[in-house]
């Protein structure tokens, strides 16, 4: 690998302290990587604090080309990232070019946002006075991004830092840093100063992030992975009173009316529960299907679960790769053990294949108890986990059941009382007849314990401004 070193203001940095990267198909190193500390953090801190100030200063339409000239680069160079996703993370080579392209997108359309960040005059009623309402950069942005998407987490939040007028500091996961390394030269090229963009990879994560969290200059903490992580990170965040974009876990429920268009919900429990190979917090979790096509339904996602192909992504041919590492797995085996044993029926898949890699095959369960351990936490990988139920209010009821509230997933062929489910389900996005809710237009994110704020969208950018007001006459 080119790029294994720290990234601060603009050039590389070799430490002492370095980790390596496995290739979960293979089991070998790919590469060792620096592994950042508390002085690397201050450098990075110093870097990003003096280029955001003249960074805020250039015209949005300045810093819209600049990330639209990032979009053309990273579009041209597809193929090359993806690879390395594959490489670092396992993902089958269509899902890692999908990644690639959909991490590409945040830059073009932040790089449209950049030019709307519109504020407001008007005249207060009571008062006469004039309201003048505008949106400025917030500060220095603490980055933290999970494994399983190593290119799109990281885009998801620069661009809408960049487009702000931030400055930041990307904290990459360590299982994955080398795609967000590798980005760095290409930020570069399309103009990017130097310093305003800084990653350190780290085996010190909490350590790392808590440092950079208490600095006065850090103003915006954003961060995607575990519901568990986040919490400690808000507790840190709190210190400072900063300002938190959390994206954080689910438990998405997947709903099947007896109605629905049969193809259309295969179609889309496939996208819903294998994309990144269930490796994600949008990932259909629980999958409720009406009693009258239960069987149909199981049926014909069990022969298409049963048709993928299971191998090293590099190979073309491959529809899914391994999980990124052995715990992941083994934590997805437990969780299908633990089903079968208190009365899941397994219809495919189950078994750990022999050799290398930590593979894991695409396992259907029909006839979930409730009491099973996937019901209630995060499988993130590739089992899809099927109830039954009878009544509306009832799988409303138990798809509300807990605590999280990132996505669901609605099929049904009457799209007034679809609406009407859509809006009685307490989740930040739903999927009407849709297995794909994730769009760089769009707003990314969840209620309850799944997280805080958006990504994407127009709200995307306004995470990294702050509103300020001023009262005027005239």
């Amino acid at each position: 690998m080119d790029y294994t070193d720290l990234y601060i203001n603009g050039a590389w940095h070799k430490t002492a302290e370095r980790f390596d990267v496995i290739n979960p198909a293979t089991e070998g190193v790919i590469a060792s990587v620096a592994s950042a500390d508390i002085a690397d953090a201050d450098a990075a801190l110093d870097a990003a604090e003096a280029a955001m100030a003249k960074w805020a200063a250039r015209t949005p339409r300045e810093r819209s080309e600049v990330l639209r000239r990032a979009w053309e680069l990273m579009t041209a160079r597809l193929d090359h990232f993806a690879h390395l996703i594959t490489l670092e993370n396992g993902k089958a080579g269509v899902d890692a070019r999908g990644e690639a392209t959909y991490a590409a997108e945040f830059f073009r359309w932040f790089a449209e946002e950049a030019v709307r960040a519109d504020g407001l005059i008007t005249r207060a009623p009571a008062s006469g006075a004039r309201i003048i309402v505008q949106h400025k950069p917030a500060g220095l942005a603490v980055l933290v991004t999970p494994w399983n998407y190593p290119a799109a987490m990281g885009t998801r939040k620069i661009a809408p830092a960049l487009a702000a007028g931030c400055g930041v500091i990307i904290k990459p996961a360590s299982e994955t840093p080398l795609t967000m390394l590798a980005l760095m030269p290409l930020l570069e090229e399309a103009g990017v100063p130097k310093g305003l963009v800084n990653v350190l990879p780290s085996r010190k994560t909490g350590a790392l992030v808590d440092h950079m969290l208490q600095d006065p200059r850090v103003r915006v903490v954003s961060f995607t992975g575990s519901t568990s992580v986040g919490r400690k990170l808000l507790k840190s965040a709190a210190d400072q009173v900063l300002k938190p974009a959390m994206e954080l876990g689910g438990n998405a429920p997947l709903i099947v009316f007896d109605d629905a268009d049969m193809d259309e919900a295969i179609t889309g429990t496939m996208l819903a529960k294998m994309r990144n190979l269930g490796e994600a917090c949008t990932a259909a979790n629980r999958i409720y299907v009406h009693e009258n096509v239960a069987d149909e339904y199981t049926r014909r996602l069990t022969a298409a679960m049963s048709a993928l192909k299971v191998g090293d992504g590099t190979d073309a041919s491959v529809d899914v790769g391994p999980l990124v590492n052995a715990a992941t797995r083994d934590k997805v085996a437990a969780f299908v053990a633990d089903a079968i044993a208190k009365g899941a029926k397994l219809e495919c898949g189950g078994v750990i294949p022999e050799g290398t890699g930590f593979f894991y095959p695409p396992t259907v369960l029909s006839n979930v108890p409730e009491t099973a351990d996937c019901v209630h936490d995060e499988i993130f990988g590739p089992v899809a986990a099927i109830q039954t139920f009878t009544d509306q209010d009832d799988a409303i009821a138990r798809a509300n059941a807990t605590e999280y509230g990132l996505v669901a997933y609605v099929f049904s062929g009457d799209f007034k009382r679809a609406l009407q489910v859509c809006e009685r389900l307490d989740y930040g996005m739903v999927g009407l007849n849709r297995g794909l809710v994730s769009d760089p237009a769009a707003p990314f994110g969840g209620t309850k314990q799944s997280g805080l704020g958006r990504e994407g969208g127009h709200e995307g950018m306004l995470e990294f401004m702050e509103t300020q007001y001023i009262s005027a006459g005239w």
